[in-house]
């Protein structure tokens, strides 16, 4: 069956329980996901709860209801399948929503996985709104919702722009007049909230000599340009406040530079994805930063407070987040300071470093890709921290460039391989990807790790580091 021939199915499941209950992740995509489903329930009328986890695995089982209600895993579930079956959760007790590679189970719960129908560009809270629409046509406004967890789980970030189903339902909620397509934009972090000269500074994809990690390089540069950067009043504009002049004024001016530096200007525009209904100078108002947003509320264990501003609350909720958000962006750049003032270690394909207990193991994976563009560019990174609610175990976080993943590499296939076999577990992205192995096997996995990224290195036709 095609992915629309299993949302309809997983729809019409749902609808003919008396009580749901959705199990969902805590990242932007689980978030976003979650509130799709939820509003889609409420609007039917269907007595509902829910659950969110940092990972499914053999402790958070336990916050599964052991009662009637139909289990909904979103944004997981598709890799955990056995401690399904060993919950003893039966086939007519589990649907699952989810995009990432489904395991070998002796019990065919039922799925609607983008990946499985070959989509792999589609997030979970993408297949979410399939089911939503499948559920009642009406719930077309939860396109924005799908578009946020789409892009948080970085499914425009190769492609500079969403691709296949995410796109078409990014188009549908623009024709309904809920999203902004920008289709030739800055493909730049901020702007909608940053001062140009920060969002340039801040910004790695593309890197641009002289102006990526140097806000005063990039102020001049700007300046050097003769557009206004500030208002009458002296508040920094954003670049959501410049005239289409202005922008390619500086967007041109950009690519020179890149060209001048030797370097390609293929990834300088992107498509970005806006919300017209929202506040302007928000995060709220573009998909990138409403995923932020939504990252920040999980990643410090308040995914609720994300999903109550996914369901429309802008007032105490949106407050807690914005809050949330800042020390989130602090605690980053402490991270980041630390990766940098202590070093990574480099071996022959990957470079690492163990932070210890020092911070979240909900934020070492941003850290470290923000750190990349200040180090060797041209290996992945990878992150080790000690598991707060374990201390034997040691939670993994590996980053990379698009450019190193367009030579082959697939963070997600080492990572899974090498903590499998020393009995963790892991999964992700070809680009970002997590394990949780024993603390004791961390030497023998980063050494596994290295080789494994080394063999996609050197597979024919790929480059090597």
């Amino acid at each position: 069956m095609s992915l629309r021939d299993d949302a309809r199915e997983v729809a019409r499941v749902i609808l003919s329980h008396h009580e749901v209950t959705v199990i969902s992740h805590i990242d932007a995509d689980g978030i976003a996901g979650e509130s799709i489903l939820a509003q889609a329930l409420s609007r039917a009328e269907v007595p509902h709860k829910s659950v969110f986890v940092r990972q499914l695995e053999p402790l958070t089982m336990r916050q599964v209801p052991d009662d009637d209600s139909l289990k909904v895993f979103c944004d997981l579930g598709a890799g955990q399948q056995n401690l399904l079956l060993e919950r003893g959760l039966s086939r007519e007790e589990v649907v699952i929503i989810d995009h990432h590679v489904s395991q070998p189970c002796g019990r065919d719960y039922l799925q609607a996985n983008s990946l499985l129908s070959g989509h792999g560009k589609l997030s979970a809270a993408g297949v979410a709104y399939l089911v939503a629409r499948e559920m009642d046509g009406g719930n077309a406004d939860l396109s924005r919702l799908a578009v946020v967890g789409n892009v948080g789980d970085m499914m425009a970030r190769e492609d500079c722009g969403l691709t296949g189903p995410a796109r078409e339902i990014a188009i549908e909620g623009a024709e309904a007049g809920w999203i902004e397509i920008v289709p030739r934009d800055l493909n730049c972090y901020g702007i909608s909230t940053r001062p140009l000269h920060v969002c340039l500074a801040y910004n790695d994809d593309p890197y641009i000599p002289g102006i990526s990690n140097n806000a005063g390089g990039a102020l001049r540069f700007l300046q050097r340009l003769g557009v206004e950067l500030q208002t009458p009043d002296k508040r920094w504009r954003v670049w959501e406040e410049f005239s289409p002049d202005e922008k390619r004024l500086v967007t041109s001016s950009l690519a020179q530079q890149l060209i001048a530096c030797g370097e390609p200007t293929d990834r300088l525009f992107c498509e970005s994805y806006l919300f017209p209904a929202e506040a302007e100078r928000t995060p709220l108002r573009n998909a990138q930063e409403f995923a932020t947003l939504l990252n920040a509320c999980g990643r410090w264990t308040r995914p609720r407070v994300g999903g109550a501003i996914c369901r429309g609350d802008r007032g105490e909720a949106f407050r807690e987040a914005e809050h949330m958000l800042s020390n989130h962006r602090a605690v980053i750049r402490e991270l980041l300071e630390y990766i940098l003032d202590t070093g990574v270690r480099e071996l022959s394909h990957i470079q690492y470093i163990h932070v210890g207990d020092r911070y979240p193991d909900t934020i070492v994976g941003i850290g470290a890709g923000m750190a990349l563009s200040r180090l060797n560019m041209d290996k992945p990174i990878l992150i080790m921290v000690v598991q707060p609610e374990d201390t034997s175990l040691t939670k993994v976080s590996m980053r990379t460039t698009e450019r190193v993943v367009s030579r082959g590499i697939d963070l997600q296939q080492a990572l899974t391989v090498a903590s499998a076999e020393v009995g963790g577990a892991g999964g992700g992205h070809r680009i970002a990807a997590g394990a949780y192995i024993p603390r004791e096997s961390e030497d023998t996995f980063v050494e596994r790790v290295n080789q494994l990224i080394g063999e996609q290195f050197a597979r024919p036709g790929q480059g090597h580091c």
